[in-house]
């Protein structure tokens, strides 16, 4: 891969065997982490794909709870000051 100037940052040009096997799509977000140093070799870092909102909302239904069976959702009392 190689680096390249885009305006006044720079970006970097993926394969397309590297998107494929990450799973990542146009307007998809990454990070970049530094990886630990090891001496006497160049910097590294590693890349994941951020999940999307779709993804991260599914992985928090696992937290849902059922209501209680006498609940009752009254509309004037969640409205009141």
């Amino acid at each position: 891969m190689q680096v390249a100037k885009w305006g006044n940052s720079l970006a970097v040009r993926l394969p397309v065997a590297l998107v494929q096997e990450l799973g990542i799509a146009d307007g998809d977000e990454l990070e970049l982490r530094p990886a630990p140093k090891k001496s006497g070799k160049p910097a590294s870092a590693t890349v994941e794909r951020k999940p999307g909102k779709l993804e991260r909302l599914q992985s928090a239904r696992k937290f849902r709870a059922a209501w209680p069976a006498d609940f009752a959702f009254d509309r004037d009392e969640a409205n009141a000051r």
